[in-house]
């Protein structure tokens, strides 16, 4: 029979915990993202940078009604996106974890890997958005590289601290049978 680790690389660790961590990671990274810098802040939108962009998206000034309208029309599937991740996330956290369900939430290497996933996002989000495509910035004006860097570094740390956070963490598997005081 084959075991985690066999299924997923020898010495990878507690390899059932890690796909669903990142996936919710991504997502509720995404969420951060999308509340904070999108709607609360306002300091961008999905499209606010289209003028300057390199893919030849149409420019929606945010500063106007019907540009507004359509940022967040995109910002919405921006959310999507993240709700999706969210769900995935957790349905494959549900079908790994068959045992001590309970147990689970408290592990550090579930929440290890989510903090991974969150940088992860910011990584992929940020180098693909900000830097590639530039269809926005995450504060837009003469000094944007450096919020736009700012962001990479964060996400940089908090994809090593989740990474050390799980490494730290002992392994859980979920088919083991546990005495509930355990």
């Amino acid at each position: 029979m084959a075991t985690t680790a066999d299924r997923h690389g020898a010495g990878a660790g507690p390899a059932s915990l890690r796909l669903p961590g990142i996936l919710l990671g991504v997502g509720l990274g995404g969420f951060v993202d999308g509340i904070l810098l999108h709607q609360i802040l306002q300091w961008h939108h999905m499209l606010t940078s289209t003028d300057q962009d390199r893919i030849g998206v149409k420019y929606y000034d945010p500063d106007t009604v019907s540009g507004l309208e359509m940022n967040t029309v995109w910002d919405g599937f921006f959310h999507t996106v993240c709700w999706l991740a969210v769900l995935a996330g957790l349905a494959v956290l549900y079908s790994r974890v068959t045992h001590h369900r309970r147990r689970v939430w408290t592990s550090r290497v579930l929440w290890g890997w989510m903090l991974a996933g969150w940088g992860l996002f910011n990584l992929v989000e940020g180098v693909l958005d900000h830097h590639i495509l530039v269809i926005h910035h995450v504060y837009a004006g003469d000094d944007q590289v450096w919020w736009d860097i700012g962001f990479l570094v964060l996400g940089a740390l908090l994809l090593l601290g989740g990474w050390l956070l799980q490494r730290g963490g002992r392994p859980f598997d979920p088919e083991a049978r546990r005495a509930p005081d355990a």
